[in-house]
């Protein structure tokens, strides 16, 4: 089975919904149903930009590091999910049940080395 990254797009400055509490336990059905079937790897949310830190290597052996994201952006990375599956098509079946659990965009890529 291939592996694919499923991360969540939040758009910057958005609100949580009203509904929050109805969709986290349609997530936690959701993820329970991939877990039962094999699919699902790995989920995990994540804090707001503001919370990170970067690392960068620099000629010459410095290292910079700096608190805020890499870059400024309308949207950022608020979560993610490593799914298992036959192939994209099967992948793409628990990703449309997942945005419409979440509404929120969800970029899909397979993890290199499960070709």
């Amino acid at each position: 089975m291939k592996q694919y990254f499923l991360g969540i797009q939040q758009p910057e400055g958005g609100t949580p919904p009203d509904n929050l509490d109805e969709i986290m336990a349609d997530l936690d059905a959701l993820n329970e149903e991939m877990r039962a079937a094999g699919a699902w790897v790995f989920s995990a949310g994540l804090h707001a930009p503001s919370t990170a830190t970067v690392v960068q290597a620099r000629p010459g052996g410095e290292v910079l590091i700096t608190d805020g994201p890499y870059v400024e952006s309308k949207e950022y990375l608020a979560g993610f999910s490593i799914i298992a599956a036959e192939d994209l098509d099967a992948a793409l079946i628990w990703v449309r049940r997942l945005a419409t659990v979440i509404g929120l965009p969800i970029e899909v890529r397979p993890l290199v080395g499960d070709e």
